[in-house]
C-alpha cells in the first residue's frame, strides 16, 4: 500500500518514523515551505523535511494546497493512503485523492478538544486523562469518523512539553496500528455524532499572546494548570520589573497569602512566590525579557530585586 505522509514539526516525524519502521510504503512526503529563521533570516527546513532527506524521500513543499502543479505531483505519487499529522487545514480536492481516503492523528479524545492546540489546552483545564484519536478526514475541521483511539492518564505536574512528548509517542504506535487494520480491511469508521450526544464538547483552539497573559487575583489551581499549559510554548507570562517575565516551571504552595494577589515573595536566595487569591506559585525556572532562560536560584544571584 502506498502511503503519502504529511506533517511539519518533531511530533510528526516521530509517526513518519514509526510508519517506516512498521515497513509500511512511504511514496511522497509533504511539508511546509522552507522559512526564514533567526538573525540571519537563514532558510529553515522544516523537522519532517529533515527526516526524510535522511531517509531518502520524495518531498513536496506547496505554498498553496490548490496549486495545479502541486496537485498534479501528488496525484503522480498514486498513493493508496494518506496521513497527515500536524499539518495544516486541507481542501477536499487533497483529502479525498486517494481510493483509501486520508488519516489524521489528532492529540485529543475526539470529539472533545477539536481545534489547533489540545495538548495544551487539556493542561490549562487540568484534564486527568487525554489520548489520541485517528480518523477519516472530511470538511470540518476534526469532525470525521473516528478509526482508533488511545487513553492515558496525565500526572499532576505535567506541562503541555510533557504531554506533547507523551502524545507524540503514543500516538506512533496507534497510527501503525490503524494503517495496519486500514490496510487489510479489518476496522470499521465510528461517527463522531453517536460520542457528541453523551459529552460537553471542550474546543481548543489556537492560542495568541494575550490568553498567556497570567491573572494572579484567580485560584492557585488555575494559575498553575495555566502556566504549565503553555510551557514550554508559547509560555505563560506576567510583568516584572516594567519588563516581561516567561514562566517556565513553577509549583504549587496552597498556603492562604496575606498579601494581595500579584505580590512577589522572595528569600533573595533560592524562593520567588506570586501571590494568588488563595495561595501561591513558587517560581523554579523562568525567562526576564532580553535574559537567558535560568534556574530560579541562579536569577536571584544575579537580579536585584
Amino acid at each position: 500500500m502506498n502511503i503519502v505522509f504529511m506533517g511539519t514539526p518533531d511530533f510528526a516525524v516521530a509517526s513518519l518514523d514509526a510508519l517506516i519502521n512498521a515497513g509500511h510504503t512511504i511514496v511522497g512526503v509533504v511539508t511546509a515551505p522552507d522559512k526564514p529563521a533567526g538573525r540571519g533570516q537563514k532558510l529553515g527546513e522544516s523537522a519532517v523535511k529533515k527526516y526524510a532527506m535522511q531517509k531518502q524521500l520524495p518531498i513536496l513543499q506547496p505554498s498553496k494546497l490548490k496549486d495545479p502543479t502541486f496537485l498534479a505531483e501528488l496525484k503522480a505519487l498514486k498513493a493508496d493512503l494518506q496521513i497527515v499529522v500536524a499539518f495544516r487545514m486541507l481542501p477536499e480536492v487533497v483529502w479525498n485523492m486517494p481510493p483509501k481516503g486520508t488519516i489524521n492523528l489528532h492529540a485529543s479524545l475526539l470529539p472533545q478538544y477539536r481545534g489547533a492546540a489540545p495538548i495544551n489546552w487539556a493542561i490549562i483545564n487540568g484534564e486527568k486523562e487525554s489520548g489520541v484519536t485517528t480518523f477519516l478526514l472530511q470538511q470540518e475541521i476534526d469532525t470525521g469518523n473516528i478509526l482508533l483511539a488511545q487513553r492515558i492518564a496525565i500526572p499532576p505536574t505535567y506541562t503541555a512539553g510533557d504531554l506533547h512528548d507523551k502524545l507524540m509517542e503514543v500516538g506512533s504506535k496507534l497510527l501503525v496500528d490503524t494503517v495496519n487494520a486500514v490496510e487489510v480491511n479489518q476496522i470499521t469508521a465510528k461517527p463522531q455524532s453517536d460520542l457528541i450526544a453523551t459529552e460537553l464538547l471542550k474546543h481548543a483552539p489556537k492560542i495568541f499572546k494575550e490568553d498567556c497573559k497570567i491573572e494572579w487575583n484567580r485560584p492557585v489551581e488555575q494559575v498553575y494548570n495555566h502556566i504549565k499549559g503553555l510551557s514550554p510554548y508559547p509560555t505563560a507570562f506576567t510583568f516584572f520589573q516594567d519588563k516581561t517575565l516567561k514562566l517556565f516551571r513553577v509549583e504549587l504552595d496552597k498556603t492562604s497569602p496575606e498579601v494581595v494577589p500579584g505580590s512577589v515573595v522572595t528569600d533573595h536566595k533560592m524562593e520567588l512566590k506570586f501571590a494568588c487569591q488563595d495561595g501561591f506559585i513558587i517560581v523554579k525556572e523562568l525567562q526576564l525579557e532580553g535574559k537567558k532562560r535560568l534556574l530560579i536560584e541562579d536569577f536571584l544571584r544575579g537580579t536585584r530585586l
